[in-house]
Parts: structure tokens; C-alpha cells; sequence
């Protein structure tokens, strides 16, 4: 495997905290050639620490009001990739979690308003086979979201 060196992970705090960076300002910014910027950012995404670049959309803007995670019980916890292949079918789960605790899995997911979410749990996610229960918490307001951080380890200087 690869390593990550200092320049690595210079480059992705930079371009983690802008995605539409243009690499001669990265280049600027860490010392080094545009050139070495793009073979850097290209290594990283062939080996998968970097896994694409999106752009975020406001689901709010679109109408969908209610950010909820819902907990998911199954009946058994072998059933999780059959309960994932109809889960995939909502569009409205944007994120689904195979979990340790209270709950199997750990969905999130965006609704319109309260009766689309209650059109979601009991027409939709509760008809799968193989769920039990749910629990729904819904999110009064997200107060963090960031990447996780890219963080210089003392043996960076060694590589």
C-alpha cells in the first residue's frame, strides 16, 4: 500500500475544504508545480483515498423540509443486504448504515413534510420483509458538517 506523505495531505486539507480549487492555486499554495498537483490528486484517487467530487445540493431548496434518521430493526441481522437492495428503491434515504446497538441499521433520509414521512415509514420502509421496527429521530437543525480532518503524523517527515 501507499503511503500518504506531507504534500499529500497538504493538498487534500486544501482542496477537502474547496473542491473547485483550480490546482495552480493549490500548486501556489504547497510550493510545487500544477503538474505535481494533479499526478498527487490522481495517486490518491487511484488508490481511493480521494473518492470522487460532488456537488452538494441544498435539500431544502428542493422542497424537502425534514432531515430524519430512522432506526431499523430486523427480524434477523443476515436479512441486511436484502433489506439494503429495497431500501436503495427510496430515493428519499440518501445514507444507510449497518450498526452495532440499539438498531441493525441507521438510515437517513429527507422528506418533505410530516406526511411524506409518514407515507415513507409505514408504506414504504415498514413493508419491507424482514423489518421489525423503527424509530425515527428527526433533525431540528444540523450544527456540523465537515470531512474528516487531515491530520500531519510525526512519521510524515519520514516517508
Amino acid at each position: 500500500m501507499e503511503k500518504i506523505d506531507k504534500l499529500d495531505r497538504q493538498i487534500l486539507e486544501i482542496i477537502s475544504q474547496n473542491a473547485r480549487i483550480p490546482f495552480k492555486d493549490v500548486a501556489a499554495e504547497c510550493g510545487v508545480s500544477r503538474a505535481a498537483i494533479h499526478q498527487r490528486v490522481q495517486r490518491m484517487s487511484d488508490m481511493g483515498v480521494i473518492t470522487g467530487s460532488a456537488y452538494l445540493v441544498n435539500a431544502k431548496k428542493l422542497g424537502y423540509r425534514t432531515c430524519t434518521y430512522v432506526g431499523i430493526k430486523l427480524e434477523k441481522g443476515s436479512m441486511y443486504k436484502s433489506v439494503v437492495a429495497e431500501l436503495i428503491k427510496i430515493p428519499e434515504i440518501v445514507e444507510c448504515h449497518f450498526t452495532t446497538g440499539p438498531y441493525t441499521m441507521l438510515t437517513k433520509l429527507y422528506a418533505r413534510d410530516n406526511e411524506h414521512l409518514m407515507d415513507l415509514l409505514n408504506n414504504k420502509m415498514q413493508e419491507i420483509p424482514g423489518v421489525v421496527s423503527t424509530e425515527t429521530l428527526i433533525s431540528l437543525e444540523q450544527s456540523i458538517k465537515k470531512e474528516i480532518p487531515i491530520i500531519m503524523n510525526d512519521t510524515d517527515d519520514n516517508q
